[in-house]
């Protein structure tokens, strides 16, 4: 039953509880501010975007979810799904937030019929592989502004045969427009962003409380009015680009077309899977830190409700955030009331203190995106895996190279493709089907039986190790050809076979059917549940006869004597 992880923190919750929550949700709040902006820019929306985002997902995420200390807002593995679907003409805003709601909808359905386990069944490779491409994207996004080029688009860029009318959103054609416009570098702006990247990079030496990005933030912004001012210099802020609201706008849904939502279903289950990969990876990470256990079911519908109301007041996807939820943790935050106030206090800031934020040198918000790209990319976790099965690596590659070059949404389902055939062909080459103590196949494992059995005349025994599925059953058939004829009964022991598919089934009808034809009894030995059930429901049972089905070897070669004498 559905019960949000508010209801439950309630209960015993007093004022010592309720002011250390008040000020890690005021803690975090100021921290999520500049990460808010930062990926709603690099997003290619305008930074009140990741405002409404941070304020309205991380009340619901924090009020409806699973999870006592999540911290929810927008986060850099969304950047390269919206930034393709905002940059297209035919969906725009619009186009965003229907799939932001489609993929709410998609989440809740995952919670509602408990499929939060799912989740875990997405390869580890696959997971690195495509983070690893998205903070390569995030890191490529932000050149232009780390070293404050000028691309000149009053006509179109031709390079290489191709036409750029405004900065291209592949991978390939922004470095192309980069090069082409390195000679407008502003020295000023570079200064910046390095001097801002280099205080987030040793800032964890200072303290861990309170993150390097908000200090550089902070810092550039004051040292920026002070220089231009002195000395003439000049870097783009936001104000040169966007303006800060100082009100939520007003609830409003998107316009809904069967076509717009026929285009944006599949990055909508793109928005769906990474959410509830993310939040529930940040809710592993926090259970860890406060030694609590999460319900990964009511965490994935209050990320759904979350990306249902988001679009609504003109916010992006969001999902749970690791760094903000660890910040929440490391200052006191110990229930969902800590998020709620993280959202209060971003309202509050944009209210009142909008005006000022605009004053942010969009140098320094390059530099806070670049260091959460380079967070973000696992660089350990794919020197580990560089050492292990080749598979893993080439799985790890695909997905990484389909995200950069080409969409999320193909790296996924390819890489998820392809992971799942590289699995079966592991399950295929570890199976084998033996008989009697030696193995059928060249190269094959001996069979060493548990008990001393001694083997009648007239009777052969053949072992199924392993699952007799599509994948395996041409094993299974070629046992069965290679094998002589001079036997009245075939023992088939399945001690080890653990799982039967409708493959598996064909496999034993076609099996029975040549028996049959040659006088051969089949009698099956160590049956385990679901083969059993499978047996049950499909009528097996009955074709080789109940009487000829036992759970042990020693049952079913007394069944092959009587049959034999």
């Amino acid at each position: 039953m559905y019960k949000p992880e508010l209801l439950n923190s309630l209960k015993g919750y007093n004022s010592k509880s309720f002011f250390t929550d008040v000020i890690a949700g005021v803690i975090v709040g100021i921290v999520a501010l500049p990460l808010s902006i930062a990926f709603a820019i690099a997003s290619g929306c305008s930074p009140e975007t990741g405002l409404y985002t941070a304020i309205i997902a991380g009340f619901c995420i924090a009020a409806f979810g699973g999870t006592k200390c999540q911290i929810g807002g927008p986060t850099g593995a969304f950047t390269v799904i919206i930034y393709k679907i905002v940059n297209d003409p035919s969906l725009g805003m619009t186009g965003l937030a229907i799939a932001t709601v489609l993929a709410g909808i998609i989440l809740i359905l995952l919670g509602v019929f408990k499929l939060g386990g799912l989740v875990q069944f997405i390869p580890y490779t696959i997971v690195i592989g495509f983070t690893a491409g998205i903070a390569v994207t995030i890191a490529t996004g932000q050149i232009g502004d780390f070293l404050g080029l000028t691309p000149d688009f009053s006509k179109p860029i031709e390079i290489l045969g191709q036409s750029y009318a405004k900065m291209p959103g592949t991978f390939v054609g922004k470095i192309l427009v980069y090069i082409s416009s390195i000679s407008t570098i502003n020295w000023y702006s570079f200064i910046m962003a390095l001097v801002c990247l280099v205080i987030i990079f040793l800032w964890p030496k200072v303290t861990n409380k309170i993150p390097g990005s908000l200090i550089v933030i902070i810092l550039a912004t004051v040292a920026n009015i002070i220089l231009s001012n002195c000395f003439d210099l000049h870097t783009d802020i936001i104000k040169d680009r966007y303006s800060i609201p100082s009100s939520l706008p007003k609830p409003q849904l998107p316009a809904l077309s069967f076509q717009t939502i026929k285009t944006v279903f599949p990055t909508a289950c793109s928005i769906a899977v990474l959410a509830a990969i993310e939040s529930l990876l940040s809710a592993v990470v926090a259970d860890g830190m406060i030694g609590s256990k999460h319900n990964s079911d009511n965490e994935l519908i209050g990320q759904g409700i979350a990306n249902i109301f988001s679009p609504l007041f003109g916010g992006l996807p969001a999902t749970g955030a690791i760094a903000r939820t660890a910040t929440n943790i490391n200052n006191g935050g110990r229930t969902p009331i800590a998020g709620i106030i993280h959202a209060i206090t971003l309202l509050l800031i944009m209210l009142l203190f909008g005006k000022y934020v605009e004053y942010i040198p969009m140098a320094a918000l390059a530099a806070v995106l670049i260091s959460v790209a380079w967070n973000m990319a696992g660089l350990p976790a794919i020197k580990a895996l560089a050492k292990g099965q080749k598979s893993d690596i080439a799985i790890l590659l695909i997905t990484f190279l389909i995200t950069v070059f080409v969409d999320l949404t193909y790296a996924i389902s390819i890489g998820l493709i392809i992971s799942g055939l590289l699995f079966i062909k592991k399950i295929v080459e570890l199976s084998e089907v033996t008989s009697g103590n030696k193995g059928i196949f060249e190269g094959a494992k001996t069979n060493d039986y548990d008990e001393q059995i001694e083997i009648p005349k007239d009777v052969m025994i053949y072992e199924i190790n392993g699952p007799l599925f599509f994948g395996t059953i041409r094993k299974f058939e070629l046992a069965m050809e290679r094998t002589k004829n001079n036997y009245k009964v075939l023992i088939l022991r399945m001690r080890n076979t653990l799982y039967l598919d409708a493959g598996g089934i064909r496999a034993l009808e076609q099996c029975k059917a040549a028996c049959d034809r040659k006088g051969i009894t089949i009698v099956l030995s160590g049956i385990h549940t679901q083969p059993f059930m499978l047996c049950e429901k499909t009528g097996m049972t009955e074709k080789i006869g109940r009487e000829n089905i036992f759970d042990n070897i020693n049952a079913a070669l007394e069944r092959a004597k009587e049959l034999v004498n």
